[in-house]
């Protein structure tokens, strides 16, 4: 019996164990204590990439011939936590229409540090949101394609892990992994660089520094370990890929840990909470994914015509949307916080929106018209009864 090994083992498996125990029962107080589900819908989901990563590496760890399946879940979870994170960040700040209106007229100065020193500076409108939400979406579908792909080859003998060897897959899906992992995180960076103040009282730097640490280190952790067993510091593949699943069973104890600091759940469940609906209907909340459905659609459909201006403190249940058609007969364009709106001569979009879709509504009376275009609707309710039925000609106004 090989001592060594099963000593290997089994601290991963308590540390994995703990973990998934630290992290479940994080999730179930959260869920308990509902009160902010716009906010708590994203921290449950980031909380729950350490019973992920933990189970799925001890999987891997005891069964190397099939480790490849639990490896690509695990990565695919990935992509989840940086666009949750994200969303969460967004939701922070009220959504992308009150950080149009904050952050109105100032620009994202060139920088060395953000790698923008070459390049104009970067407004910061509706624009600069949507293309941030892209660099995060696109890797959230790229992912998965890639598992595909993957699975595919390796099932033709065509893919191996840690062969880096031009006649293998390995090395070109590792370089279009690599590529839109950075441009993930790089939107992410540059979204925390524009809304740093805006966010400040919500103290996201350790939240910031350990989704990037679990989620930036563990990749490139798994990189470098493939390339030390190549250049011969690791014996095989397979002792590196051991030792990369081996890291990661720790690593989740230490970021289990790190989650119960960086997103406490007391916050939620001070005297003045609002009470939740239900431990259920907060699972079945946290759980839905019509928010990314949504999400995707709106930000990439090119025949989409309808752009949304969340404002996530302003009401619960409702989302509201800002069609290209309008009754307004006018053939001037429409600038909504940056975001270009070509009214047409047309009746008003009539879809109703689910209200259970999302827990944003758009802004309202927040953003000030252009010159010379004004808000008539409060005009509508007006009485009129009083008035009369015909207008008096000049003469006779003159004569009473």
């Amino acid at each position: 019996m090989d001592w060594a090994a099963l000593a290997y083992t089994a601290a991963a498996l308590l540390c994995a164990a703990a973990a998934t125990v630290i992290a479940l029962g994080h999730i179930y107080r959260h869920l308990l204590h509902y009160a902010e589900p716009i906010f708590q819908r994203f921290i449950v989901r980031i909380i729950f990439m350490v019973p992920v990563y933990a189970v799925m590496s001890f999987i891997s760890l005891i069964l190397p011939d099939n480790a490849i399946y639990f490896t690509s879940i695990r990565e695919m979870y990935d992509a989840w936590v940086i666009y949750n994170f994200f969303s969460l960040c967004l939701a922070w700040v009220g959504g992308p229409g009150a950080v149009v209106v904050s952050l109105n007229g100032k620009t994202l100065k060139p920088s060395w540090f953000l790698m923008t020193c070459c390049f104009p500076a970067i407004p910061l409108d509706g624009r600069f949101i949507r293309r941030c939400k892209q660099g995060c979406l696109q890797f959230v579908i790229l992912k998965p394609i890639l598992v595909v792909i993957t699975f595919i080859l390796y099932a033709k003998g065509k893919y191996e892990d840690g062969n880096f060897s031009p006649n293998q897959s390995y090395l070109y899906i590792t370089i279009i992994y690599t590529i839109s992992y950075s441009m993930a995180l790089y939107a992410l960076a540059l979204f925390y660089a524009a809304c740093r103040d805006l966010l400040r009282p919500y103290n996201p730097v350790p939240k910031f520094i350990i989704i990037k640490s679990v989620v930036f280190l563990t990749y490139w952790q798994g990189v470098l370990v493939f390339l030390a067993a190549k250049s011969r510091f690791i014996k095989n593949t397979e002792k590196a890929a051991d030792l990369q699943n081996y890291v990661l069973c720790v690593e989740m104890l230490i970021a289990a840990i790190g989650h119960l600091f960086a997103f406490p759940y007391k916050e939620y469940a001070g005297p003045n909470a609002r009470p939740s609906g239900g431990f259920r209907e907060s699972l079945i909340h946290a759980l839905k994914f019509n928010d990314f459905y949504h999400d995707t659609v709106h930000q990439f459909a090119p025949t989409y015509n309808e752009y949304v201006l969340y404002n996530h403190n302003e009401g619960e249940n409702t989302q509201a949307k800002y069609p290209s058609a309008s009754a307004v007969p006018s053939s001037r364009d429409v600038e909504l916080a940056g975001i270009t709106v070509v009214p047409v001569t047309s009746s008003v979009s009539s879809n109703q929106v689910d209200q259970d879709e999302s827990m944003t509504t758009p802004i309202r009376h927040k953003v000030d018209p252009p010159g010379g275009m004004y808000d008539l609707s409060d005009l509508l309710d007006v009485d009129l009864s009083s008035y009369p039925a015909k207008v008096p000609a000049i003469s006779d106004v003159r004569k009473q």
